[in-house]
């Protein structure tokens, strides 16, 4: 009889839990329909790009002359056109976000698609997240004026909080 029988029966429950937990390293291939401006899905799996943040859906943004736009639409429309034109995509999980879904680095033709939405200024580097990777394309596209950067905006953390 085992000294620590309680102690087997947490290592097999462990076991166990490992499992039935879904795999995040594996690679996901497939062509992407774009959700929102920060989630894509392939093959029926939702995922979130990993360390950047876009605009909500029904986020409103305004252009340099003061004139409103759905920024959050406007970034779902690019991230969709950028993807037409660079399939398939590849995303390599490296967690699961409280909504259960994969939360990845996506490439599409080799590039990283997080970095291309904060180049091109429709989307941040999230910090909370990323550890400043994606800053430099950040401070890129913030320079250059590209995107949300034309004019003005709610970061969209921070236009969750108060919606």
């Amino acid at each position: 009889m085992p000294r620590f029988p309680a102690l087997g029966v947490c290592r097999l429950s462990a076991a166990l839990l490992c499992l039935t937990l879904p795999s995040v390293a594996e690679p996901l291939v497939g062509i992407p329909s774009v959700v929102d401006g920060d989630t894509i899905e392939i093959h029926g799996q939702r995922i979130r790009l990993n360390g950047m943040d876009a605009p909500e859906s029904a986020q409103i943004c305004a252009i340099a002359s003061g004139k409103k736009y759905r920024c959050g639409q406007q970034a779902s429309l690019v991230l969709a056109d950028f993807l037409d034109a660079h399939r398939p995509t590849s995303c390599i999980g490296v967690d699961r976000d409280r909504y259960r879904r994969m939360v990845a680095v996506c490439t599409a033709a080799g590039v990283d698609i997080g970095e291309w939405m904060v180049r091109q200024g429709y989307a941040l580097d999230w910090p909370k997240y990323s550890a400043g990777f994606y800053v430099g394309a950040e401070q890129e596209a913030r320079t250059a004026k590209r995107g949300l950067w034309a004019g003005s905006f709610d970061k969209p953390w921070n236009w969750r909080r108060q919606h």
